[in-house]
């Protein structure tokens, strides 16, 4: 856990850095804490208690969202059990073409046309560049949706480099009495992987909504305090073909098709 504060911080204290230098750039922002435990995860150790930090932010020349994962294995975990805990996260800024010309871009279901890029960083050789078009788009009783495409390079050149990810991200909140639900998540679709000689990096599909009811407007706390569950459905897990997949510390399939309790909370 003292890597786990310690990464909390960090990203702490770039953010308030940025929101110092960032003026009148900075339009909104968003903060929050989530604690995840689950069971049933496949290729990984099958439980997981993960803490999550997200940053979501909009800017007068676009958006930003970042989050870091530090996930904690319970019982064996990677690396035949020596290795008990990871991290990972990504750094997804976008730029608006409407926002940056000044122009309507607008027509139809479509609310603004950017260019999305998205870093991922973590343990293990996972460093990956990804860059394309993207649209917000304007559907009734969502409270936003938007669909990103990317170009995934991968740092090193292994296996599922130079292929195509689309990556819809939705939320929708529903009034409940003196309180909201919120359906809100995201899918990663790769949709084409060059498999090589040892039949590694199938094309995957990664859905992952979450349902929350939001606890404190309930119970008039002030702040946003979410409670609910997670639904992780992955195919092919890290584009590994569903067909009893052998590691260290695994033996089964990689279809991961699992839920999770979760608890957040934004400042």
């Amino acid at each position: 856990m003292k890597r786990t504060a310690t990464s909390l911080m960090l990203a702490g204290g770039l953010l308030a850095t940025g929101q110092a230098l960032a003026g009148d750039l900075l339009q909104w922002q968003d903060n929050s804490l989530t604690y995840l435990y689950g069971k049933d995860y496949k290729v990984d150790a099958p439980i997981q208690q993960t803490l999550t930090f997200e940053h979501a932010s909009g800017w007068s020349v676009g958006d930003l969202f970042i989050f870091v994962d530090s996930i904690n294995f319970n019982g064996k975990g990677n690396d035949d059990g020596h290795d008990d805990s990871s991290l990972y996260g990504e750094f997804s800024p976008r730029l608006s073409l409407g926002k940056i010309s000044g122009a309507d871009l607008s027509f139809g279901p479509i609310k603004d046309v950017l260019l999305s890029t998205t870093y991922e960083f973590g343990e293990g050789d996972v460093e990956t560049y990804l860059i394309g078009p993207a649209v917000d788009l304007n559907i009734p009783g969502f409270d936003y949706f938007q669909l990103n495409t990317y170009l995934r390079q991968t740092e090193s050149g292994r296996p599922g480099d130079n292929v195509w990810q689309i990556t819809p991200v939705w939320s929708y909140t529903i009034p409940v009495g003196n309180s909201d639900l919120v359906i809100d998540g995201f899918m990663d679709w790769i949709v084409d992987n060059d498999v090589n000689d040892k039949g590694e990096a199938h094309a995957n599909l990664h859905f992952n909504p979450q349902i929350k009811y939001d606890l404190a407007k309930a119970m008039g706390w002030g702040q946003k305090l979410y409670v609910g569950i997670e639904y992780d459905y992955w195919k092919d897990k890290y584009s590994i073909e569903d067909s009893g997949f052998v590691s260290d510390n695994f033996v089964g399939p990689t279809d991961q098709n699992t839920f999770s309790v979760i608890a957040k909370g934004h400042f």
